[in-house]
């Protein structure tokens, strides 16, 4: 038993030890095809209840790619698609709900769609990612307030990952989503996207 946890313990310490802080310099990263990783990524909204709280929910099914060139950062492309029907309150009941057409309408538009345009960037590991988004069948454009966390090769996938994070606020009733009344629920929506990418394809 003994050598059977000092063998774990090995195993979980090795990769731990290889990890070297992310590098937030494009120019020491490497360039390529990246796809999310759905095990570290979440999209996560939250909207006003009657004023007393942030009611806070989540799209737990996503997918995204991004073509990524360090000599060339504001060139870089990001295509993201979540599922509309994986939303998710934590109340099924409720969850039906929010799938159904007055809402997200998800059985007749089932995905929701952003691609970028352009990139703005605003500071060394900032930048505004300009694009499309398209929900329930309406496109807008919209401007993710982007943070750069770095990228670092991940012993664990034997693969280059980089992280980003990206907020942006949107106005609902630009897309036509929801049928109760301001006093009820608020207008604005808070996203908020935490999210890693592999470099190459799964």
């Amino acid at each position: 038993m003994i050598r059977v946890l000092l063998l774990a313990s090995l195993l979980f310490a090795v990769p731990g030890a290889c990890v070297s802080a992310p590098r937030t310099d494009p120019a020491q990263l490497s360039a390529g095809s990246f796809t999310l990783d759905p095990a570290h990524a979440s999209v996560t909204w939250r909207i006003r209840h009657m004023g007393l709280s942030w009611y806070t929910a989540r799209f737990d099914t996503a997918e995204a790619s991004l073509e990524f060139d360090p000599d060339d950062p504001a060139g870089t492309r990001l295509t993201a698609i979540v599922d509309a029907s994986s939303v998710s309150t934590g109340d099924q009941d409720f969850d039906a709900t929010l799938r159904g057409p007055a809402w997200f309408a998800a059985e007749r538009h089932p995905q929701i769609v952003f691609r970028s345009t352009l990139i703005e960037p605003t500071g060394e590991t900032t930048g505004r990612v300009h694009g499309d988004l398209t929900l329930k069948g309406v496109t807008r454009e919209i401007i993710l307030e982007t943070e750069f966390y770095g990228g670092l090769f991940n012993p664990l996938e034997g693969r280059q990952a980089l992280g980003f994070g990206a907020d942006v606020t949107l106005d609902r009733t630009d897309f036509g989503v929801g049928s109760l009344p301001g006093n009820l629920i608020g207008d604005e929506v808070r996203i908020q996207i935490e999210a890693e990418f592999l470099q190459g394809e799964d």
